[in-house]
């Protein structure tokens, strides 16, 4: 065993003559434990947060998105679709329509936003885990269906299973104008024919329809405002986008999903490093007591710094001794902390103890993810603070030689 860890250990282990220093050295083990626990659990959520806004995200918007650098609107054509289709790595091309309509069932009307999506979208599987009434089709035996978020069927009292009552869609053209209002907007009618509940912006505010049916509405004939792309499942999509990029052209931009929410994912990146910057202070003011009761504990050991020196220890061995005590000081807390931080992220993820406290909620409790990475950077951290903390006290005791204690 290395000589200085072994008498460290003996110094951690054995009972002083100065009762203050062993209580010095247990609260800085607690104060580690907890804060170390703390972040591990703060962190964690972060991640479980991360985790759950990707779901909601790529649920309702795709894994890639084609659309206009400058201007609304393109012209779409076959040739166009099956080039982007071509592109290896790509599994399904939908064509989108989406703009603003007012939108009437029986006596109450609402602004949504509508989305118009080519058959196909069905395919991507998006939606299939969020209905909540109905099925999720858009056309069936020669029948348009329109698929609704929650929201919307509360706002508009939609009865799915009432065919007597059409899904009325106005949309306001730009016409100049004229003393006949039929030609100021555009009417069609379509049946409901299931409801989706994602998110409470998605929910009150999006309806899809069919392609056809929006086209006909806005009167677009080949003009799309996106083309949403789903991406092979064994496809690195970041490769993906750089293939469709380049089929496309400059005039569009080609975006993940990470990249359609950018400002949203940097933030929660951001506030997850402040929390970590900010409890890794507590962190720090745990360690300082390490500092305190190395130094109480160098003058308590005088006498034995004096008689090691005078058996041969040099002072860089009686340095490390000291060091090492400091060491098992904060890893003992260190461990305890990461053991307890993992043991309640694990009971939180498996039984939900700690809700969210929203009633409109996505999720009834904090979603929690925990990652190696985390422990390992908290780890490393704790290792950093204890050497800088301890470091001091270590050098002063090497240099309490006294032959007078002899």
């Amino acid at each position: 065993m290395n000589f200085p860890f072994f008498i460290a250990r003996r110094y951690f282990l054995s009972k002083r003559k100065k009762n203050f220093i062993n209580i010095i050295s247990i609260l800085s083990m607690v104060g580690i434990a907890f804060s170390t626990a703390a972040l591990i659990i703060v962190l964690s959520v972060f991640n479980g947060l991360g985790v759950l806004i990707r779901s909601v995200y790529t649920s309702f918007d795709p894994e890639l998105k084609v659309e206009l650098v400058k201007g609304k609107t393109f012209e779409s054509s076959p040739d166009f679709i099956k080039k982007i289709e071509a592109v290896k790595g790509v599994e399904i091309v939908t064509e989108v329509i989406e703009d603003y309509a007012v939108v009437r069932y029986r006596d109450a009307d609402m602004v949504a936003i509508i989305r118009g999506v080519s058959d196909n979208f069905i395919d991507q599987h998006r939606l299939d885990d969020h209905i909540i009434k109905g099925k999720p089709v858009l056309k069936k035996d020669s029948i348009l269906f329109a698929i609704v978020g929650a929201g919307v069927q509360n706002t508009l009292s939609i009865a799915l299973e009432d065919n007597m009552y059409a899904l009325q869609v106005f949309y306001i053209k730009n016409a100049k104008a004229s003393l006949d209002p039929s030609k100021l907007y555009s009417r069609k009618a379509i049946r409901p024919g299931a409801v989706f509940s994602i998110e409470k912006n998605y929910d009150e505010n999006y309806i899809f329809l069919p392609l056809a049916f929006t086209q006909d509405l806005l009167d677009f004939g080949n003009k799309r405002t996106s083309l949403e792309i789903k991406v092979s499942e064994n496809a690195d999509a970041e490769k993906v986008r750089g293939a469709v990029a380049s089929v496309v052209g400059d005039r569009f931009n080609v975006q993940t999903n990470e990249e359609q929410h950018e400002d949203i994912y940097r933030l929660l990146k951001i506030e997850k490093l402040f929390t970590f910057l900010a409890l890794s202070l507590l962190i720090v003011v745990g360690s300082l007591n390490i500092f305190f009761s190395l130094m109480m504990l160098a003058i308590d050991k005088k006498k034995d710094v004096t008689l090691l020196t005078a058996m041969g220890a040099n002072q860089n061995q009686i340095r490390d001794i000291f060091l090492s005590e400091g060491v098992l000081i904060s890893f003992t807390g260190a461990i305890t902390g990461l053991l307890l931080g993992g043991f309640i992220c694990f009971i939180q993820d498996q039984f939900g103890l700690v809700g969210m406290g929203m009633e409109n909620a996505i999720v009834s409790s904090y979603p929690v993810k925990m990652k190696i990475t985390d422990f390992a950077y908290t780890a490393l951290m704790i290792t950093v603070i204890t050497y800088i903390v301890s470091w001091y006290p270590a050098y002063k005791a090497s240099r309490f030689f006294s032959t007078e204690l002899l």
